[in-house]
């Protein structure tokens, strides 16, 4: 998979990521000691298209992920879908619109969106928020966004 192509790198990454420490610990959370992925999606606009990744754990043998998402207020995840990953977002903290099947969705503290195989959706944090994801192994592969350009950055 081509992450470096689509991950924040060098001093802005450790810019984020101290930021979104500051923010978990400012709402009583600690983030799990686990690699972050700080992603632009090949925009290189990480506060306009973007989200932060932890994986806490994403087992492919046993078939199931978890992982934590930041998103930040005003951040866009783009239109994407999955062949094979069957998910249930739980949002945590914040709040997030929820873009699928044509209806979008505003999802507060507390709510869950659950997101069939073969669903295009995508969701922008309208306050910094953050989400737990639940969901079946996440292979990059099976990430299939509607921009191309970011088709063509993973598959490298």
């Amino acid at each position: 998979m081509g992450i470096t192509d689509i991950e924040v790198i060098g001093e802005e990454r450790e810019q984020i990521l101290q930021r979104l420490k500051n923010l978990a610990e400012s709402w009583g959370l600690t983030i799990p000691d686990v690699t972050p992925y700080p992603l632009h999606f090949g925009y290189n606009d990480f506060y306009r298209v973007g989200e932060t990744e932890f994986d806490v754990n994403n087992n492919i043998e046993e078939g199931y992920c978890g992982k934590f998402i930041f998103v930040l207020k005003g951040q866009t995840c783009p239109m994407h879908y999955h062949r094979v990953k069957h998910e249930t977002f739980y949002l945590v903290k914040g709040m997030v619109e929820m873009e699928s099947n044509n209806e979008t969705v505003v999802m507060h503290q507390g709510d869950i969106k659950i997101m069939p195989q073969n669903t295009k959706h995508r969701f922008t944090g309208l306050e910094n928020s953050l989400i737990l994801e639940c969901s079946k192994p996440d292979l990059a592969e099976d990430s299939i966004f509607d921009d191309e350009r970011i088709n063509e950055l993973i598959a490298r």
